[in-house]
């Protein structure tokens, strides 16, 4: 790894003000207390100290990103640039939130633009934070994934980390009820990067994927939740004896609704 890099973007990152993201951080830190959230992290040491990193998440949940974000932060102090949709930084609350943390609009009409900018913070030596599933996964288990994450981090030369997050389908969910009761537990596992070139995106990909799956089911496996599966336990994957739909299933829900 160290051969590369010169070339890496193992550059110190941009100087340029930080007065949102930190405050942030706090406060969400601060509602996680509030709320009784506990949050487990592991795999930090996983985490490079400087250099741009793609931190590629698996979707389970509307939070999955702040969570997965607590992971560099508590490593290093390294905050994650996350690309999201351009539509988020039009609205009059959460706008001026994802600006000032300096995150990535995506516009799909003109994803040239927002390709360029996450570059600019790799070589700049920033991580930058993406789901290469594309959207939530409705059955609690790993989607195909799309290769943008994979073709970014070798144009960029710098490597992927495999990032899992579990517990964020019970706070707020895709078409479920959101459970904000006392006692939640987020769990988040950052594993050992993935080195990938433009001649390995394909196989890179495929590689992330069972990477995420065997994450997720580690993580699963010690889930407070998992030890109480029943036929209403929706936030339960169907192979653990819970209610979400099969990957089967819930890809032909995505395929009637054109998604």
């Amino acid at each position: 790894m160290s051969s590369r890099g010169g070339d890496r973007g193992d550059r110190p990152a941009r100087a340029r003000p930080e007065r949102v993201y930190p405050p942030v951080i706090g406060l969400a830190k601060t509602a996680f207390r509030v709320l009784g959230v506990r949050t487990r992290l592991e795999g930090l040491e996983h985490v490079p100290a400087t250099g741009g990193v793609v931190l590629a998440i698996n979707h389970v949940g509307y939070a999955d990103f702040v969570f997965a974000g607590l992971a560099p932060w508590e490593a290093h102090r390294r905050l994650t640039r996350f690309m999201a949709k351009e539509s988020i930084f039009r609205h009059p609350v959460a706008g001026p939130l994802m600006r000032g943390m300096h995150h990535i609009p995506v516009d799909r009409s003109a994803g040239s633009a927002s390709l360029r900018a996450a570059l600019r913070a790799l070589h700049a030596g920033e991580i930058v934070g993406l789901f290469p599933e594309a959207t939530i996964s409705r059955s609690f288990t790993v989607k195909p994934i799309k290769s943008g994450a994979l073709r970014m981090a070798a144009s960029a030369r710098v490597p992927v980390l495999p990032t899992a997050v579990w517990g964020t389908q019970r706070l707020l969910g895709k078409g479920n009820p959101r459970d904000l009761t006392r006692g939640q537990t987020v769990q988040v596992s950052v594993g050992e990067p993935l080195e990938v070139t433009p001649r390995t995106v394909e196989e890179c990909a495929v590689e992330l994927r069972r990477r995420l799956q065997a994450q997720l089911d580690a993580l699963q496996a010690t889930h407070p939740d998992t030890a109480h599966p029943g036929p209403h336990a929706w936030w339960l994957p169907a192979h653990l004896g819970g209610a979400a739909p099969t990957p089967e299933e819930a890809a032909e829900v995505e395929r009637e609704r054109g998604l």
